[in-house]
């Protein structure tokens, strides 16, 4: 064997594997498709599900591919050992029916042996202990000596995803590293934990179906699904101890020790921090490329996470500064030969790590403070263990993993509720689980369409035409196939041919009718379903529809042209964003309908109103000068050489369609467009708003819609004027700053009313104080102040020399506070306004609290008003020193 490097390791197992025929695909995007079942891809074969279920027919009955993937189930131990990681990449090599035992057996020893060299007496077999036929296969046809191959139970060399859908035995191939790997124990052998004996490519047979019942019957249809972790491979291959000593690791490793000024290897602590950063670096460079934003649900969860625990680790090398920008580069660096994209989009995924490092920066000094306050509370309280909601507060909110609270706690000498911490944590992993909706085996809900042959698909004729004659070939309910739908029912028609447009890519479905000799159906929607089937949803309104018939396709034109205008006009607005913005704008979503573009994209700020008119101005720029859109269909590498822009994440085929306005805009994209930028007709922006970290939306009309909302605004220009008693609308303007004026001078005259009146008041009930333990105490309901005069209460007590509190139920508001306000002197004495209006508050059911000596709490019961000022003095002795 000879040392070889990781990325020759990829290059070099899928020309093998495309050399017996495979496919050799790119990697999918770590964003599953259609997949309900999970956030993020965790092995090479996730996001070819569709073509073991059945669901769709593969590009080819074999395929290879090299798989990014994330996992984080263990992520509390990435660094702690030099074995746990969440991004490494995943070689394997499929069969849809294919290729079976025989084959995946034998070129999986073919590639170890003659192109890695492997040396054979170093390698070990794992075979499922029923499985007579693959032993046999590695012994006899392969040449494995028997005491080389090892028997193992279900455990560990039969997989099965759940209690019932396809299953099958495994087997496995081991290295064995040497005694220097080795546990030292006498039996020590295939299957012991320590390191010597490296399991490194897994192939599973999946050659039964498992039923809910237990028993397993043979499929009809036996599938190849092979893996082996590219990182675990080159740590074999190079002779290292670790994942994080394989060389573009350990690239990565050695730049993060720079920056911090240590040296791997030293001291474990330290050691800890760069093998965390290191990982995660590598996991959040690829969620970028994705498209994955950090947000607090879902995939950018898991991204926000890993960015956090990274920067909180670098603080704990003590680099100083943003750091996570200067490794991005290095990472690109060390993987652009296979994943170019990383250096198409290096400016964007640098964009997004700054903004969320940044962000963090300034979370992780707020989060330090509350738990800074929460330890001063403990202390008070003689309390030993933070709250489990604390702890889970501190980890969703600020970003404080679990690990960081529990170390900060141990140094003051008190514990975390780590049970009450879980429990938080499983309500989340709850509510995560029902947003991605229930699934059937492997992710692949179960639809009335999975019922139609899979080789059966529905070709869209609807860029020619909006017409077209077919045939009933399916007709449908919510529950099984139909052969009759009468009026006044709902069901779905699908047709091997149709010019009605499927909901795809954040255009909507078209809408129209459906006619037969017997019949006539409207369109309410379309929608893609299963393996290529487009499925119209169909209300019977005369006669009835029979499966087989004849029948007349019929698409709303109008409606189809409204929404071409707003599609086009949304790809304008991209590239008009990207124009006046900068490149790092990307599409994060979309709507096109009739009425309106909704259209969401990264970017980290608001965006001014200067340019926000100038992306308006370029939109209609292009749109007045009559621009031809052309469409064409290309193989995808032709059309990315071309500079067109595919969506974040999106799987496509070997030929893409590409839609140009010149070269304005040039965009990957199946939807439906204008023949001309002119028939948009004009284009206005209606609001521009953040949606979520990093991302901002803005919605906006064409064509008929602008003069619709011309009128509407001249309707309210004119409703306006007309109360104002106004004959011309013109005139608005400066009769509102007229009025404005005249408001402002009302004001400053009710704010000396109320300080008038605030001091009247203050005076009056600064009589009726008291005093306990020598502070000064004014506590009383008044029923005709609210939120207007406390200020000015306050300021009175606060600019009092000696020691002064009030506190004071204000009910004049439809929502009452009390409200309290402590002179210097008081908080100097230990009395804080935000501990003693949150007790005060908390006998009425409300809450609240705020400054040492100015705070507000809601008030719950009015009923309870007189009873918990009763309790003040009782309280306030409590905090007097």
């Amino acid at each position: 064997m000879e040392w070889t490097g990781l990325n020759e390791l990829r290059d070099s197992y899928l020309k093998f594997f495309e050399s017996k025929g495979c496919l050799r695909k790119k990697s999918y995007s770590l964003v599953p498709q259609n997949d309900n079942s999970l956030l993020l891809i965790v092995a090479g074969m996730a996001p070819l599900k569709p073509y073991f279920t059945g669901q769709e027919v593969p590009p080819r009955a074999r395929m290879t591919t090299c798989q990014k993937c994330i996992r984080t189930g263990d992520i509390e131990n990435v660094g702690k050992t030099a074995r746990h990681g969440t991004y490494f990449e995943m070689l394997g090599n499929f069969s849809f029916g294919d290729y079976f035992k025989d084959e995946a057996i034998a070129w999986a020893w073919e590639y170890v042996t003659q192109v890695l060299k492997l040396p054979e007496d170093r390698l070990y077999i794992s075979v499922y202990e029923e499985d007579d036929e693959a032993e046999k296969i590695w012994h006899e046809k392969v040449g494995v000596p028997m005491d080389h191959i090892v028997r193992m139970g279900k455990e560990d060399n039969f997989w099965e995803a759940g209690t019932d859908g396809p299953c099958g035995p495994c087997s496995e191939i081991y290295f064995d590293r040497g005694e220097k790997y080795g546990c030292g124990k006498p039996d020590c052998k295939v299957g012991c934990d320590c390191d010597r004996y490296m399991e490194f490519w897994n192939l599973v047979f999946t050659q039964f179906e498992r039923h809910e019942d237990g028993t397993y019957t043979p499929l009809a249809q036996k599938n190849i699904d092979t893996g082996m972790g590219l990182e675990r491979l080159a740590a074999l291959m190079q002779d290292v101890n670790s994942i994080f000593d394989v060389d573009t690791v350990k690239a990565i490793r050695d730049h993060i020790c720079k920056i911090a000024g240590c040296t791997y290897g030293e001291e474990y602590k330290k050691d800890v921090s760069v093998r965390v950063i290191t990982d995660h670096i590598r996991a959040v460079t690829f969620l970028a490329s994705d498209g994955v934003l950090p947000s607090n649900e879902g995939a950018g969860y898991v991204m926000r996470r890993l960015v956090r625990r990274a920067v909180r680790h670098g603080k704990l090398l003590g680099i100083e500064g943003m750091f996570l920008k200067d490794l991005v580069k290095t990472v690109v660096d060390c993987n652009k030969c296979e994943y170019n994209e990383l250096e198409e989009k290096y400016d964007y995924i640098v964009k997004v790590l700054t903004n969320e490092e940044m962000n963090f920066n300034r979370t992780i000094d707020r989060g330090m403070k509350l738990l800074e306050d929460l330890i001063a509370d403990m202390q008070a309280s003689g309390k030993t263990v933070l709250d489990g909601e604390d702890c889970f507060k501190l980890s969703d909110t600020y970003g404080f993993p679990l690990d960081l609270t529990r170390e900060i706690l141990e140094e003051k000498g008190f514990t975390a509720d780590e049970e009450g911490y879980e429990k938080c944590m499983e309500v989340q992993r709850t509510t995560a689980r029902e947003a991605r909706g229930g699934s059937k085996y492997m992710g692949a809900d179960e639809t009335v369409f999975h019922r139609i042959d899979k080789e059966f698909a529905s070709e869209f004729l609807g860029y020619e035409t909006l017409s077209s004659d077919g045939k009933i070939d399916f007709l449908a309910n919510d529950d099984e196939l139909i052969t009759r739908a009468e009026a006044g029912q709902t069901a779905y028609i699908v047709s091997a041919a149709t010019p009605f447009y499927a909901e795809s890519g954040g255009q909507v479905g078209d809408t129209g009718i459906i006619t037969t000799d017997t019949g006539k159906a409207e369109v309410t929607d379309t929608q893609k379903a299963v393996a290529g089937k487009i499925a119209h949803t169909v209300k019977i309104t005369e006669g009835y529809i029979e499966q087989g018939q004849a029948a007349h396709f019929e698409v709303d034109a109008k409606r189809r042209m409204a929404i071409a205008r707003n599609h086009t006009a949304a790809h304008l607005l991209q590239a008009a964003l990207r124009n006046v913005l900068g490149d790092h704008v990307h599409q994060k979503g979309q709507l096109v309908d009739a009425d309106r573009v909704r259209f969401d994209f990264s970017h980290f700020e608001a965006i001014t109103p200067e340019q926000l008119a100038q992306i308006e101005a370029l939109v209609n720029e292009k749109i007045m000068d009559c621009i031809p859109v052309t469409t064409q269909v290309l193989p995808i590498a032709e059309a990315e050489k071309l500079g067109a822009m595919a969506l974040f994440g999106e799987k496509y085929g070997e030929t893409v369609r590409v839609v140009s306005v010149s070269d304005f805009s040039l965009e990957f994209c199946g939807g439906t467009h204008l023949t001309n930028s002119s028939q948009a007709g004009l284009f206005k922006i209606l609001s521009e708003s953040s949606i979520a970290s990093g991302v901002r939306r803005i919605e906006a009309v064409t064509g008929t819609n602008v003069l619709g909302l011309i009128n509407e605004l001249e309707d309210r220009m004119n409703a306006s004027a007309k109360l104002l008693k106004l004959n011309d609308p013109k005139l608005l303007t400066d009769r509102i700053t007229s009025l404005l004026e005249e408001n402002k001078e009302l004001g400053k005259s009710a704010d000396a009313l109320k300080a008038e009146i605030a001091n009247s008041m203050f005076a009056d009930i600064l009589e009726r104080c008291r005093e306990v333990k020598g502070v000064k105490v004014i506590s009383a309901m008044l029923s005709n102040v609210g939120a207007a005069m406390y200020d000015k209460f306050g300021s009175r007590i606060k600019e009092r020399e000696e020691p002064v509190v009030m506190l004071i139920a204000g009910t004049a508001d439809e929502k009452p506070k009390f409200f309290c306000a402590c002179s210097k002197a008081a908080v100097d004495k230990g009395v804080h306004a935000g501990k003693l209006v949150k007790e005060i508050s908390a006998f009425t059911g409300g809450k609240g609290g705020g400054r040492p000596d100015q705070a507000m709490a809601g008030i719950g019961d009015p009923a309870m008003i007189d009873e918990a000022l009763a309790k003040t003095d009782e309280v306030l002795e409590g905090f007097i020193k």
